[in-house]
């Protein structure tokens, strides 16, 4: 079984940044897919970023694309979600998800999820 544990969120202003990790158990990450999901209060939880296995394909929602960046370091087991000129509707549980799969947005497809961290962006 795969273990996933996020860890770097917190409080920060608006336009700040804050760079979410998530470490990996199991053997066979670097032919993993990762994800990033979030859930607001009150709202459903959506997608955020992903990252192929070979790191060479990342998708972002509408909402991020430009302000967030995932990457992924195969040797430490670790995947990433840096995000930058944060603003309050960013406020949200933020999962790390794996799938020993192709790359995808839904969350359905993803076997494996962290406990989620908080990240709460004041004006």
């Amino acid at each position: 079984q795969v273990q996933l544990v996020e860890s770097g969120g917190g409080l920060v202003q608006a336009g700040g940044s804050l760079r979410l990790s998530c470490a990996a158990s199991g053997r066979t990450f670097s032919t993993y897919a990762m994800g990033w999901f979030r859930q607001a209060p009150g709202k459903e939880r959506e997608f955020v970023a992903a990252i192929s296995g070979n790191g060479g394909t990342t998708y972002y929602a509408d909402s991020v694309e430009g302000r967030f960046t995932v990457s992924r370091d195969d040797a430490k087991k670790t995947v990433y979600l840096q995000m930058n000129s944060l603003k309050p509707e960013d406020t949200a549980v933020y999962y790390c998800t794996g799938r020993g799969g192709w790359i995808s947005t839904a969350e359905h497809a993803y076997d494996y999820w962290g406990q989620g961290t908080q990240v709460t962006v004041s004006s």
